[in-house]
């Protein structure tokens, strides 16, 4: 399972593509933050940082298919794990969204 995990997050960190905003920078601005889900969320609106959110967002859910269907375990299964995995990883200052719903600085 933490190969799975270690593969799954390298996916992630390779798919950004070249946009004008990078996920890095996004987060350092405070418009994106990673969520339980596995998935990016938008925490400030900003349309650049919402398209480069809904690119990785639907990168991020072919990769976890196909994990899911290589291991035979859900969808929801490996998006949950990959959240866990991302929201640990977030750097001090970027956002994170809590179990309580609220977007919170890590």
């Amino acid at each position: 399972m933490k190969k799975i995990i270690s593969t799954l997050l390298a996916c992630m960190i390779f798919a950004t593509p070249a946009w004008a905003m990078t996920l890095d920078e996004a987060k350092q601005k405070g418009f994106l933050g990673e969520q339980p889900n596995g998935y990016l969320g938008l925490v400030k609106d900003n349309a650049e940082a919402k398209t480069l959110m809904n690119d990785i967002n639907a990168k991020r859910k072919a990769t976890y298919q196909k994990l899911a269907t290589k291991n035979k375990i859900t969808l929801a299964d490996v998006a949950k794990i990959a959240g866990e995995k991302a929201m640990k990883k977030t750097k001090s200052g970027n956002y994170i969204k809590g179990a309580d719903g609220q977007w919170k600085k890590k």
